[in-house]
């Protein structure tokens, strides 16, 4: 037995950074606090006070929302559950377009005269706001869901294609390489030494853009691309502030069950 006083002499001293290896985090987040300080006024981080000195008009208009009206609750639903039917579709467009081009922008699969080109085109893809793809869509098929289908479509899957080609990157190379040592062409070993290792992580993925789609749809029905934003947009513009407050409850309810939903079968996956 060793006593206290050797025991105590064996064990390592704390690692510690010297500065210069401490430099680039210090710059990072000096950065950070910089650019923070920079936008304090252009954002008016100064109006925060506000907050307290209105907080009388904050709980009169609160007020409207404590009494929801659900006189119309059947429309609700059936607007609300179009909206789950147009996320829906855009998220599985999404998917059918983010495998290709997932695999298109990894680092690992595809040569870099594929690669950087797609990873530009997901690029714009993700830029442009929901809003201004769905505008386009509806002067192009004029109003309804089809026009917030193909939104969500092509956004989600400029998002989703950056994750799948991210997961893709960071796969096990040896399946691959066991796949490739039978002699399967270059497709082959994606099918089975990439896309089993991915799958779970891709469909996990998949569910959380699913989520987010269905709050993503119901902004959408304010330009008139369907669903029950559509209905939130003409409360907000009567200031009928009961039916506003029903028709958040209804989004609520809806987007909390898709929510444990969605967690319940990524348990299962991962």
């Amino acid at each position: 037995m060793l006593s206290k006083e050797a025991s105590l002499a064996v064990v390592p001293p704390a690692p510690s950074q010297t500065l210069a290896q401490r430099a680039p985090d210090l710059l990072v987040w000096g950065a950070v606090i910089v650019l923070l300080m920079i936008s304090f006024g252009p954002v008016e981080i100064n109006r925060l006070p506000m907050l307290f000195s209105n907080s009388e008009n904050m709980r009169s208009f609160g007020k409207e929302f404590l009494s929801p009206d659900f006189t119309h609750w059947r429309l609700y639903v059936a607007q609300m559950w179009l909206t789950v039917q147009i996320a829906l579709w855009g998220t599985g467009l999404a998917v059918i377009l983010a495998i290709p081009f997932g695999l298109a922008c990894a680092r690992n699969i595809s040569p870099p005269w594929i690669q950087q080109p797609m990873r530009m085109l997901m690029n714009l893809l993700r830029s442009v706001p929901d809003l201004v793809i769905g505008t386009l869509f509806i002067v192009a098929v004029g109003l309804g869901p089809f026009a917030g289908v193909m939104a969500l479509a092509l956004n989600t899957g400029g998002v989703l294609a950056k994750l799948f080609s991210e997961a893709v990157e960071a796969i096990d190379k040896g399946p691959v390489e066991g796949v490739r040592a039978t002699g399967a062409t270059h497709l082959q070993e994606v099918v089975w030494g990439v896309i089993p290792q991915v799958a779970p992580l891709w469909t996990s993925y998949a569910l959380y853009r699913f989520e987010s789609n269905a709050r993503s749809a119901t902004v959408l029905g304010l330009i008139g691309a369907g669903g029950i934003g559509q209905l939130l947009f003409d409360a907000l513009n009567g200031f009928n502030y009961a039916q506003v407050s029903a028709i958040a409850v209804v989004i609520v309810v809806a987007v909390s069950l898709i929510d444990f939903l969605s967690q319940a079968m990524r348990s299962r996956l991962l």
